[in-house]
């Protein structure tokens, strides 16, 4: 896989080229507000290096879910004007992405000036299953550029027409976001520190399903909490309530509390909860006085919103010795004030231990973000909660495949 060092270092590097950066600008918005603009401050680094050594960058991204038609809710204009505020210059938009206005946007950039195209997902050929339909929208961006740099990592697990076909068509390598995200990954694959400790959490344990098989035959220690536990804590017996519950994934959770233990892999859950009666505004965040029950003692109608103050203990406790952590997905719904401790619990064993820690992206880092931890605190942040957990399952990634030489 080529670097971007190796692609400024070649002959006269980028200067005066078209760069294509596909980058990952997915942020969340209220409104035309970003409230997390973690993924652009990502690929900053990557955008200023092209800048500096003279290329006519052309930055690419999709955002949110758009059925493959424009949607000003969607729109990455908000994106591009963060993107210019931290790289300190005006950045160009357009208002398409393959139409008169890309090709206008690009062909008025000079050297070491950036642009962005609209949201990739406003046409229907980024995302299309078919193989001719994504290949001729490839090539309508490919007309746009010389070379390409793929940096969007949480995008890397799509088999979509700017990550997996694009780079087929223009000389390409890999920008330093991604070869961070996966020389990072590979401390959690090859050649782990033990004790290696992960911790999942989030609403659904069939999110999980992958990396829990996968890790099973690596981890020394697994860590459940969120929505996801009630599965596990209903596999064991005991009641849930209106807890979230996937009773289809009970059989699959039961073989793998078996294999754990044939295995020797400790799996921990929850041994107490807060619940409620129902689920909080996170609008109002208004006060819900919940209630602490044992994790074996849920009472009919009540729901489990986050751990309690032993489960939050008890983590800790499993993280202290800890020389690896991966952690994915929240405790709790951490969104609201009165079910953030577990999440939070979680986050300060990371920083509290002396391990390499790894947050998973996705919810764990905007978690991270809204609870006002130091993100320095911790060994990596990642940018794609969905890719990570792929990369750890051992799946070979589109975006990644297509980047090699």
């Amino acid at each position: 896989m080529k670097t971007l060092d190796e692609l400024l270092a070649d002959g006269d590097g980028v200067r005066g080229k078209r760069v294509f950066v596909r980058a990952d600008l997915n942020v969340p918005l209220s409104g035309t507000a970003i409230t997390d603009d973690g993924r652009i401050r990502a690929v900053v680094p990557t955008v200023a290096r092209l800048a500096e050594a003279g290329a006519r960058v052309i930055v690419a991204s999709h955002l949110g879910r758009p059925k493959g038609a424009p949607d000003p809710a969607f729109s990455l204009a908000p994106a591009a004007a963060r993107l210019g505020e931290l790289l300190g210059q005006e950045v160009a938009f357009a208002t398409d992405t393959v139409g008169e206005s890309a090709r206008a946007v690009v062909a008025g950039l000079g050297d070491g000036q950036v642009a962005v195209l609209e949201n990739l997902r406003f046409n229907p050929g980024e995302t299309a299953k078919d193989d001719a339909e994504r290949g001729a929208f490839a090539d309508r961006l490919a007309a746009l550029a010389d070379l390409y740099v793929g940096d969007g990592f949480g995008a890397v697990h799509r088999k979509h027409a700017s990550v997996y076909d694009l780079p087929a068509r223009l000389p390409h390598a890999a920008g330093g976001l991604i070869a961070t995200e996966v020389g990072v990954l590979k401390k959690l694959t090859e050649d782990v520190k033990r004790p290696y400790v992960v911790v999942l959490g989030g609403a659904k344990v069939s999110d999980k399903l992958g990396v829990i098989d996968h890790l099973l035959e690596k981890a020394d220690r697994i860590l459940i909490g969120g929505g996801m536990a009630f599965t596990f804590l209903k596999a064991q017996g005991h009641e849930v309530g209106s807890s979230l519950l996937q009773e289809d994934q009970i059989p699959v959770v039961r073989d793998y509390l078996k294999r754990a233990d044939e295995r020797g892999v400790e799996f921990v859950l929850p041994v107490d909860l807060l619940v409620a009666a129902e689920f909080p505004d996170l609008k109002a965040k208004t006060p819900t006085h919940p209630e602490t029950v044992p994790a074996d003692g849920m009472p009919p109608g009540k729901m489990g919103l986050d751990n309690g103050p032993e489960t939050c203990a008890l983590y800790a406790s499993k993280l202290a010795d800890a020389a690896t952590v991966f952690w994915n997905g929240p405790m709790g719904v951490f969104e609201h004030p009165d079910y953030a401790e577990g999440t939070r619990a979680v986050a300060q064993g990371l920083i509290d231990s002396s391990a390499f820690t790894v947050v998973g992206g996705g919810d764990s880092a905007a978690a991270v973000r809204t609870l006002g931890f130091d993100e320095s605190a911790f060994g990596h942040i990642s940018t794609g909660g969905g890719a990570s957990l792929e990369y750890l399952e051992g799946k070979s990634l589109p975006g990644l495949a297509a980047l090699e030489d």
